[in-house]
């Protein structure tokens, strides 16, 4: 697959924020709102990280909801679905 046919492979119909993965299962970010939401699961999961260093015991109780609420917002907004895939399409 040529850089050309992987660039228009990652473009999404308005409304939508996430790719499926060419390989495998989940999708990947290709728009600013899906980047932007990575960024803040990551920094909100580093913050909680930083609660659990501390002994807090509410890390669980908020990334589990943290990171599921994330999966469905990703499952949500992928133009395409989500399924196994191994490589081009074509």
């Amino acid at each position: 697959m040529k850089l050309n046919q992987v660039r228009d492979y990652y473009r999404v119909r308005p409304g939508y924020w996430f790719k499926p993965k060419l390989y495998g299962l989940g999708a990947v970010p290709v728009t600013w709102q899906g980047w932007l939401a990575t960024v803040v699961l990551v920094g909100i999961g580093a913050w909680l990280a930083n609660l659990a260093e501390h002994g807090r015991p509410a890390f669980l109780v908020l990334l589990v909801p943290l990171v599921l609420g994330f999966l469905w917002l990703c499952w949500a907004k992928t133009d395409g679905g989500w399924r196994w895939r191994w490589g081009d399409p074509e």
